[in-house]
């Protein structure tokens, strides 16, 4: 019985993570939830899963969330605290880190620094901390499974393998929904346009994320440390199908690739259960039923999000972290109709621009970084907090 805190449960990650935990009740049980502002849903996640210990945002959320649970009710925290007690909870030994964004770092870092393993869905905490994190998992001997499709590939065809005979990493990426588009079309683009992602169900961030390719970059800087593998050699490929999730090719010539139906429960399941095992529900890949499978290079002028993921981690130090708060607030305003989707990487490169790289030795260092950035994008913007 593995017993989990689940950080973003109401979030599709957290949903799905909880569908597999309620297929296997026998491996699996829930100590903690933590969510954001969906009461409705989260109160029902607690009713089927008894957790222990439940945080939300704020104190108000929290002060609704009790007149919402008959007794007995768990014990409800909230704010960075109650995420913090959530991902450091005494009889926890796995923390699916699911909350989108850098609000997933810290959090994230008390797991680490408390000794629980982390199944990561977080990519950000990676891309803003990348050298503090994995120097922080390997001093505490903490084990950091990929929940992401892609890095979970990439983590499946890398087992039994040695890491010096990795020539390349090629993760796949589908192009989202403006792949066959003119790059002239895409100053047109709607909100609606850019959430219809064409094979994956995810957040609104996220989809968003994928419709500029920023995803991916931020894939890249995430691959660049789970993996330790430089940047030079890690690899993207449009691949529209996504049944392969990505590939290691070897020094040797051989490519080792993992494919599967697009669905998130796969790579969940896979991080929950590991080393073995369990089944998902997931429907099984039959490839009699395509009649092929394409690959291309991204067009990086097109998909300029892509090329600055490149630029930051190539900058390294404190760059990363500027790039993803940058994104993170371009990406706001864009959902709530400030600014039209090609100004998303054109305030990205612009709140770049102003920022010297430099060392980051705590995590407290990467969210003043992450502040300044936030503040100088809004600042570019001209939108306010």
């Amino acid at each position: 019985m593995k017993k989990l805190s689940i950080l973003g449960s109401t979030g599709s990650i957290g949903v799905s993570t909880l569908e597999i935990v309620a297929a296997h009740r026998d491996r699996f049980q829930v100590v903690a939830l933590t969510a954001g502002s969906n009461l409705e849903l989260l109160k029902a996640q607690i009713e089927a899963f008894s957790p222990r210990l439940v945080a939300v945002m704020t104190d108000e959320l929290a002060e609704t969330l009790r007149r919402m649970l008959p007794d007995p009710k768990p014990e409800i925290v909230a704010g960075v605290p109650g995420l913090i007690a959530a991902a450091t909870a005494t009889e926890t030994e796995m923390v699916v880190a699911a909350i989108v964004g850098a609000a997933g770092l810290v959090p994230t870092a008390a797991a680490i620094k408390a000794g629980k393993d982390v199944a990561l869905a977080n990519k950000e905490t990676l891309v803003t901390a990348g050298h503090l994190i994995m120097g922080m998992a390997a001093e505490r001997g903490v084990k950091l499974y990929p929940v992401d499709s892609e890095h979970s590939a990439v983590f499946q065809s890398i087992e039994g393998h040695r890491n010096e005979d990795i020539k390349k990493i090629i993760l796949t990426a589908s192009g989202g929904p403006f792949l066959s588009w003119p790059v002239e079309r895409l100053a047109d683009v709607t909100i609606a346009d850019a959430l219809n992602h064409p094979n994956w169900s995810m957040g609104k961030k996220i989809t968003i994320d994928s419709a500029t390719m920023m995803n991916k970059g931020l894939e890249v800087i995430e691959a660049r440390w789970l993996f330790d593998v430089p940047a030079a050699r890690i690899d993207v490929n449009i691949h529209p199908q996504s049944i392969i999730h990505s590939m290691v090719e070897y020094i040797d010539g051989c490519v080792i690739a993992q494919l599967g139906t697009p669905d998130m429960k796969a790579p969940i399941a896979y991080a929950l259960s590991y080393p073995g095992r369990v089944a998902t529900g997931v429907a099984p890949l039959d490839l009699t039923l395509f009649s092929g499978l394409t690959f291309s290079r991204p067009d990086l002028a097109k998909f300029r999000c892509l090329q600055l993921a490149y630029d930051a981690l190539d900058a390294g130090e404190s760059m990363p972290a500027v790039l993803n708060a940058a994104n993170e607030v371009a990406v706001e305003a864009f959902l709530a109709g400030r600014i039209r989707f090609v100004e998303i990487p054109a305030a990205i490169e612009r709140t770049m621009s102003f920022h010297q790289p430099h060392s980051l030795g705590t995590i407290e260092e990467v969210l003043f970084v992450d502040r300044w950035a936030r503040e100088k994008t809004r600042e570019l913007l001209r939108i306010s907090d």
